[in-house]
């Protein structure tokens, strides 16, 4: 019976400049030396070539193989940096030209393509490595209007999510030719960061079959939002997991806007595994409960514990976590085998 995979990690956050953490191969090597059985691997000109990837069936063989020699396997590529410049408000343009070449800089037409392109590329060197899904993010055009003061006018959020929809319809249409899932992590920052925008978006693009979700529980605890049943509503369009603690302690003094505090002072704020309030146990076993099959990734972000010990205590948590599918009810040694004559004669038929 097939179960989630894992425990894998993402790499994003543990890239660097010095040994191990600066190449594909020393993270790789690193992460399977702590007991993980997978990567997912941002899309980094330091890390791979994506287009090469996208292009060479043979190149996505080797990064495989290579990848295998350290005891790890891809689980999924990820482009959160450049499917948040699919759709950047003018009003974030400077923040958002650090997530693009520095030949993009001050030109958001120009990036907008750039990063449509790299979207694209991913889909299809997911599809040459093997891969069943994608992690990104949507990017927003909505989101400086999120709290509704001043009044929104009438017809802004259908509009931002329309225009949202144009963008990403022709990039799902070529995760549908390659066979791969896009998954967007719902996610603060996006104009699809909770349940409501993320039907707004699946109307939009009309079901699209390829529009699905990454679920990272985080997000939700800092917005209070019941991320169990997030589960039970929206399991059917889950194809990532991202396995992140957070927790909420407001105060008099500042809630879930956080008062512009800095992490480790917040309200809301991402905790290594175990060290937060997220209920992993009912997540786990909602997860197994709707079938989900894909893998479950660490992604490391916390405001106090090193990043290496977040790593080192993750792959045993997951591990212990992922449930092994029963084959058999519970009570089939109470089993009667009655047979159908007595089964009837049982209702006095």
């Amino acid at each position: 019976m097939n179960a989630m995979k894992g425990p894998a990690i993402f790499l994003a956050q543990f890239m660097g400049d010095t040994a191990p953490f600066d190449t594909l191969d020393g993270l790789a090597k690193w992460a399977g030396e702590l007991g993980y059985k997978g990567v997912q691997i941002p899309c980094d000109p330091r890390l791979f070539d994506l287009r090469l990837a996208a292009e060479s069936k043979g190149y996505c063989d080797d990064l495989r193989g290579k990848l295998a020699g350290y005891g790890v396997e891809p689980t999924e590529l990820s482009t959160h940096l450049q499917g948040q410049l699919v759709a950047v408000h003018p009003a974030y343009d400077q923040l958002f030209d650090g997530f693009a070449p520095p030949e993009l800089h001050g030109n958001p037409a120009e990036r907008q393509l750039w990063a449509v392109e790299q979207v694209k590329l991913a889909a299809r060197a997911s599809a040459n490595l093997g891969l069943k899904a994608h992690a990104t993010f949507s990017g927003a055009l909505a989101w400086p209007y999120v709290y509704p003061w001043p009044q929104r006018p009438a017809g802004l959020v259908e509009e931002a999510f329309a225009e949202l929809a144009r963008r990403w319809v022709p990039i799902l249409d070529v995760f549908e030719e390659a066979g791969v899932d896009c998954a967007f992590e719902i996610h603060p920052g996006e104009d699809i960061h909770d349940g409501a925008t993320w039907e707004r978006f699946l109307v939009a693009v009309d079901g699209h079959p390829r529009a699905r979700i990454l679920f990272d529980p985080s997000h939700y605890v800092l917005q209070q939002l019941d991320y169990l049943d997030f589960i039970d509503r929206y399991h059917d369009r889950i194809s990532c997991f991202h396995v992140k603690d957070a927790e909420f302690n407001p105060t008099g003094r500042s809630g879930v806007y956080g008062g512009y505090e800095s992490w480790v002072d917040r309200a809301g704020r991402f905790r290594s595994l175990g060290d937060g309030q997220v209920d992993f146990v009912g997540i786990f076993s909602k997860l197994a409960q709707y079938g989900y099959t894909g893998w479950a990734v660490l992604e490391w972000e916390c405001a106090l514990k090193h990043p290496e010990d977040g790593a080192r205590e993750g792959a045993p948590f997951i591990r212990d976590h992922i449930i092994r599918l029963t084959e058999r009810s519970f009570d089939d040694f109470a089993a009667s085998g009655v047979d159908r004559d007595a089964i009837r004669a049982l209702l006095g038929l």
